[in-house]
């Protein structure tokens, strides 16, 4: 016997979502014997998007029963059942959570159509519900409700079992209580870590680190290692015993962290980085006519990088976008194979490098002024950007183009006096590999701000 569901909930942090509504068909492999459809007063706020994506609103669960109001109801229906929903851990989590704030252990077995999708639809374009089932003709209506999500989640299930003639895949697929769900030692870990930005660190019973990773939610990156099924966090999660973090207010410097100690510590469980993380760059030439060229060149082959890229194709998207930032010319760049005037010139970016009209000294200027943004290769510059909590703010210090180290401060003077901010600053390696990840960083993401500093 199966229970088929659906939930829809309020969205909002990991493990602090609420209810608002469920579907369960009670399935016996033929037919739906019995059926549970309700709202539910999640008693708390839905978060924007969620309202936008399922139509449910507050003022539609004001009369709604609550989670312990049916909950009696979800236990019978599911009793004696294997749960089947379309991505079953989450859905899963999310009753388990909602009956553990009653004081009561929610356990049944389940089973995932998505899982089970890629085993007996392996040439599918995408396993998303909606695209899944559309790709195989199942009408859907009232899609992000849960009872049409569930209706369709049947009749998927329905096609899947016809597929499944050797009745194997099933029995494998099914997870048992403890699988996919945390053991009560790993609840009491993940229930202690933060929904922070930072680095964390998973110990084995002798202490010792045997994997760590940077991430923008703690408290919610360990949990999705621990619920893995993949072997290698199965292996993670049987021989950790003791999770520890250090938070860093902000991704860039979580990045500079992780690198550093990956190579540092060298965790059995985590990939350590390359020796060299980049493997193209800019290089600056002068034309016939004077012109400052940018050039993507392998490294190796590079006088003077510029700026350095992980492949071509990264290369080719920031020297496009920055030749249309600074009305460079597609041409002079290499970007257009123009026979005469580029397509910029015509279209008014380009003041016409490609034919010798623009002034040379003029034009150099802003390949200079394009090749120098996100760059920190001044005397001493500091990136400035958020802290781990209000009121402070990271530091990271560069010297002649080199990573010294980061901090954090809460007064500005802190900073303003090399001295002090020098005394504040926790030492990191400047190489070339650091260089790359501050600077590829900023070309993506915006910071509080990047300044020079003086003696």
């Amino acid at each position: 016997m199966y229970a088929i569901l659906d939930i829809e909930t309020t969205g909002g942090k990991f493990n602090e979502e609420g209810i608002t509504e469920i579907a369960i068909h009670k399935f016996d492999g033929q037919k739906v014997v019995d059926k549970f459809i309700s709202l539910v007063n999640p008693e708390k706020e839905i978060q924007p998007f969620v309202v936008k994506l399922t139509g449910i609103n507050s003022k539609m669960l004001r009369t709604a029963p609550k989670f312990y109001e049916v909950a009696k109801r979800i236990i019978e229906i599911t009793e004696d059942t294997v749960i089947v929903a379309h991505n079953a851990q989450f859905d899963y989590r999310i009753l388990r959570t909602e009956f553990r704030r009653l004081g009561y252990n929610f356990e049944r077995k389940t089973l995932c159509t998505v899982d089970l999708s890629k085993l007996l639809l392996p040439d599918a374009e995408s396993y998303s519900l909606g695209k899944l089932v559309r790709s195989l003709g199942i009408p859907v209506s009232d899609r992000h409700r849960a009872n049409g999500d569930a209706l369709a989640t049947i009749k998927l299930f329905k096609l899947l079992l016809a597929k499944d003639t050797e009745k194997i895949i099933i029995k494998d697929t099914i997870r048992k209580e403890t699988q996919g769900e945390l053991s009560e030692k790993q609840l009491d870990i993940v229930r202690d870590l933060p929904n922070k930005t930072g680095v964390f660190y998973m110990h084995n019973k002798d202490g010792d680190i045997i994997h760590l990773s940077k991430t923008s939610d703690i408290k919610k990156k360990v949990n999705q290692i621990f619920t893995k099924t993949s072997d290698k966090s199965r292996k993670i999660a049987k021989e950790t015993k003791k999770v520890t973090f250090e938070l860093t207010g902000n991704e860039l410097v979580a990045i500079l962290k992780e690198h550093e100690e990956l190579l540092k510590l060298r965790p059995k469980y985590s990939i350590i980085p390359k020796k060299r993380m980049y493997s193209h760059a800019f290089c600056k030439s002068i034309n016939e006519n004077g012109y400052f060229v940018i050039e993507i060149k392998p490294y190796r082959e590079c006088d003077e990088p510029l700026a350095l890229f992980n492949g071509v194709f990264s290369a080719k998207n920031y020297l496009y976008k920055i030749t249309q930032e600074f009305g460079l010319c597609e041409k002079v760049n290499g970007i257009s194979e123009a026979r005469n005037n580029c397509s910029g010139y015509d279209a008014g970016t380009c003041k016409g490098a490609c034919i010798s009209k623009e002034d040379v000294e003029e034009y150099n200027k802003r390949v200079i002024a394009a090749l120098s943004k996100n760059r920190v290769n001044g005397n001493k510059v500091l990136v400035i950007d958020k802290g781990r909590e209000i009121g402070e703010q990271s530091a990271i210090l560069v010297k002649n183009g080199s990573l010294v180290g980061f901090g954090f401060y809460d007064l500005n003077y802190q900073i303003n006096n090399i001295h002090i901010l020098e005394s504040i600053i926790t030492p990191m390696n400047g190489t070339n590999d650091a260089n790359f990840l501050i600077e590829s960083y900023l070309r993506k993401k915006r910071v509080l701000k990047i300044m020079e500093i003086n003696d």
